[in-house]
């Protein structure tokens, strides 16, 4: 019988994957109003606001005294920081097919990391299971017409540390959260994002000689909009349901998790935006739900056999 905390992880989890899924239409338009180091600039402001309101009321209680706070810093480092810049440059010098092929291969760097840090131990049935979750965001993607371009050699290193930053976030995380509350991890990784990605948004504006224009977004209704779920709900609220999803499950099984925004991503665009819904993307579909599903459930049966590989 799985405890009702690991139920409610596992909820979560689902949770999250719809958010972060569901984001992709919201930083769409987003995008139209603002560079990409905009909107994550004013994304992580949106979050730190949303979270210094409960500081203030002391609602929540923060308490650093006597903790590591250079590792809680390190993970703040790994994501958002590492994670979204690499992602955001590397996407400059190549395909956003390409980001979803290299950020789809997170899983296998996690379950790696996982097992050389956290001894975490993956079964036979659990890794062919993450390879078939791979596989079905990487068929999706190539049955699109995508491909990878190697003479893109700086693109695609940056989105490979973007994966590598990732995978070392899901495993520092199940170790940070030995020593640090949930709501203070989320706290230091909000904090981190919302100075460096202002900091990189203001100085870029500033060279180009349009720091006059910075909040012009604002007006927008719609970016305001698509700012507020992307900052609270996107990045704050996930940030909280990551952190309680990991202190319960292991590394590689959440990480996981993430390949299914391809299919919440996938049927959100063909419900909201109309767009077509092909074979491939059924099939695709399949093989992620099919993959995600072995990786957990496996790993329950393997438990209980104590027989890992």
């Amino acid at each position: 019988m799985i405890d009702s905390d690991l139920k409610l992880a596992y909820f979560f989890a689902l949770l999250h994957t719809l958010i972060t899924g569901l984001s992709f239409l919201f930083t769409k338009t987003a995008l139209k109003f603002a560079s990409p180091i905009d909107v994550l600039a004013f994304r992580f402001s949106a979050s730190i606001i949303a979270l210094m309101i409960p500081v203030v009321l002391k609602r929540i209680h923060l308490d650093y005294a006597g903790k590591n706070l250079l590792q809680v810093c390190s993970l703040g480092f790994l994501y958002p920081i590492a994670f979204f810049f690499f992602q955001t440059v590397g996407l400059v010098y190549a395909t956003s097919s390409e980001g979803g092929i290299f950020q789809a291969v997170t899983p296998i760097f996690t379950m790696i990391l996982a097992g050389i840090i956290l001894k975490e131990k993956t079964t036979a049935y659990q890794k062919v299971s993450i390879l078939l979750s791979v596989a079905g965001v990487v068929y999706i993607f190539i049955m699109k017409g995508a491909s990878l371009d190697f003479t893109e050699v700086l693109g695609i290193s940056l989105l490979l540390l973007s994966s590598i930053a990732s995978a070392g976030y899901h495993v520092l995380t199940r170790i940070t959260l030995r020593q640090f509350s949930i709501i203070e991890v989320s706290f230091v990784m909000t904090l981190l994002g919302f100075v460096f990605f202002n900091v990189v948004a203001i100085i870029s504006h500033m060279v180009n000689g349009t720091l006059n224009q910075f909040l012009t977004p604002l007006q927008n209704f719609q970016f305001v909009i698509s700012i507020l779920y992307l900052g609270i709900l996107s990045s704050l609220i996930t940030s909280l349901l990551n952190n309680f999803i990991l202190k319960r499950i292991e590394a590689a099984k959440v990480s996981v998790f993430g390949n299914l925004r391809t299919v919440v991503t996938i049927f959100a665009g063909v419900y909201f935006l109309k767009e077509q819904l092909f074979s491939y993307h059924m099939i695709g579909s399949l093989m992620i739900i099919l993959g995600v599903l072995g990786t957990n459930y496996a790993g329950r049966d393997s438990q209980n056999r104590k027989s890992p590989v």
